[in-house]
This record gives structure tokens, C-alpha cells and sequence, in this order.
């Protein structure tokens, strides 16, 4: 159970840690891409460290769009996802014509959408779902509510007899809020268990329950998305009894590659040496870099050629 390849110390390594591990590249289920304006906005929250982030937080990849794409192709990685969300109603229906407009420009981007508890969203959600939409994203955190929202009651609905999986943060990680934690999202899947769920950031910091509810639910996984780095175990370590229940859900195709690209404080190359570290096998990195993610999202069958 050992990792016997490179631990890729910056981003010009990451094509020899795939090519070691016989994997086509990464497939990464937690990359933003927003619309201009907003994440303009986004990134000056982060610059000023806004409640929410309750720390300082420099974006690494401050680039444009067609920059940070190139980039994510000289790695690698094969497929990533657009995530979107809003903070407020009103925005999710134009957020997902242009997440799915920039999928349509991007052949490795997974076409992705988000929604809010709004009585509008079945229709918009099913919209996106029709226009090929193949990732939801909701923050609970950041939009404020109750995953259990009666307003999103048919969205769960929709999403879970469509099985199109939603990446979700329902942690309490960087900081909780009234409706973050393992609860609210537990009480969610008692009422859909057929979900197609992700959750972000492996759920931290209570990593043990989120681990139980991936356990219990065939379709819940959960995403690496900044685990294992120093930046962000200065906050959430995760704990070291329960990698053994890390490694059995990995190679079941239960945890999945996440970076939070292009919104972090360090390398991308960071968040891959984070999980070689673990020396969890390479069995386990094959199944959390590419294969999990190629299974769910059929990745095989729809991945384009490379683009040098």
C-alpha cells in the first residue's frame, strides 16, 4: 500500500504524476469558472478576507478564463467541472446559461449549472438538466439555507431521477453558519437517498460523519478539495484514524479529485503532493485522480483528445 511515484513539488510536474500512475490525466470535480463581473467579486472577498473566509487568502490563479483553461490543459486535466453559485435569488438561471455556454467553448469542461430555494428553480434546474447539464453545485454556506429548503424539495426530485450529482458544501469549513454540518445534510438524504451527491472539501471539519454518510448511501461521494494541504490543515487536520475508511472509499470510486481551482493560496500541484503523502497506494491515487470521476461522469466514452 504504497506510493512509489513522484510527488509533484510544482504544477510542471504534474504530467509525469499521471503518466507514472497510467492515468489519462486528472479528472477535477471542483474548479470554478464564473461570469467576469462575479468573480471579480468573489475574488475581492477573498481579498478581504470577508466573514466567510475568516482568513487571509491570496488567489493563486488570478488569470483570465482562456489563461486558466491553457493552464488546466498543460497539467492535464481532462475534465473539470464550472462551478457556479449564488448568494441570492434571482441569479442561478443566468449563472447556468453561461456555465453551460462556457462548457459548450470548452471541451473539457463538464457542462455544469447551480440553483437556489426560489420557486422558479425546478423549472430553470430542469432546463438545465434538458440543455445537458452534467454537475449541479449548491452552497449552503454562502447562499444561507437549509439544504432541507421546502423551496428545493422537487430540485432534489429532478436531480435524483435524473442522477446528475450536486457538488454540495454543507460543511462547517472555513466557517460554520447556522445551516452548515453533517446534520442538514443528513436530514436531506433521509428524505432523497437516491441523490447523486458530492460533498466539498470532504466535508471538514467533521470529516468522521460525512464519512459515514457516503458509507450509508450508495451515491454519496465525497471531493479532496483542499484536504491534505498545509494551508488548509492549519485549520481542519483530517484525522489520521480514519484514513484507513478514506483508502476503502477511494478505491470504491467514492472519493473524487477536487482543487478549488483557480481560488486557492498555493500550487495546484499542492493539492496532488497532499494526497501522495498520504501513502494511501497508487491503486487508491488511480481511483481518486481519474477513475472515480471516469466511472461517474462516463468520461471514457465523452473525454475529447488532448489539446497541445
Amino acid at each position: 500500500m504504497t506510493t512509489s511515484g513522484p510527488v509533484p513539488a510544482d504544477d510542471d510536474d504534474v504530467p509525469a504524476f499521471c503518466r507514472h500512475l497510467g492515468i489519462p490525466g486528472l479528472a477535477d470535480v471542483h474548479v470554478h469558472f464564473l461570469p467576469p463581473r462575479l468573480l471579480r467579486r468573489v475574488w475581492a472577498y477573498f481579498d478581504a478576507a470577508g466573514p466567510l473566509v475568516g482568513t487571509e487568502w491570496p488567489i493563486r490563479y488570478r488569470w483570465s478564463d482562456d489563461d486558466r483553461v491553457a493552464h488546466l490543459r498543460r497539467m492535464g486535466v481532462r475534465a473539470f467541472s464550472a462551478l457556479a453559485y449564488p448568494h441570492r435569488p434571482g441569479m442561478a438561471a443566468e449563472l447556468n446559461r453561461w456555465t453551460l455556454d462556457f462548457a459548450r467553448t470548452t471541451p473539457e469542461c463538464l457542462p455544469s449549472a447551480t440553483f437556489f430555494p426560489e420557486p422558479d428553480a425546478p423549472r430553470y434546474v430542469a432546463e438545465a438538466l434538458d440543455g445537458g447539464a452534467r454537475v449541479f453545485k449548491v452552497h449552503v454556506q454562502v447562499g444561507g439555507f437549509a439544504p432541507t429548503d421546502p423551496a428545493l424539495d422537487k430540485v432534489w426530485g429532478l436531480l435524483a431521477d435524473a442522477a446528475v450529482p450536486v457538488v454540495v458544501h454543507a460543511g462547517h469549513a472555513p466557517v460554520g453558519t447556522t445551516h452548515t454540518g453533517p446534520a442538514g445534510f443528513a436530514a436531506l438524504l433521509a428524505r432523497h437517498p437516491r441523490l447523486s451527491a458530492i460533498v466539498a472539501h470532504l466535508g471538514a471539519p467533521d470529516y468522521a460523519a460525512f464519512l459515514d454518510l457516503a458509507d450509508r448511501y450508495e451515491r454519496v461521494r465525497l471531493d479532496t478539495t483542499m484536504a491534505f494541504t498545509p494551508f488548509f490543515d492549519r485549520f481542519v487536520p483530517f484525522p489520521a484514524g480514519e484514513l484507513p475508511r478514506l483508502r476503502e472509499l477511494g478505491l470504491a470510486g467514492k472519493v473524487l479529485l477536487g482543487s478549488d481551482f483557480p481560488n486557492i493560496p498555493y500550487p495546484y500541484a499542492e493539492q496532488l503532493a497532499g494526497l501522495a503523502r498520504l501513502d494511501l497506494g497508487d491503486d487508491w491515487l488511480r481511483a481518486v485522480c481519474w477513475d472515480g470521476a471516469a466511472a461517474l461522469f462516463d468520461l471514457e466514452r465523452t473525454m475529447v483528445p488532448p489539446v497541445v
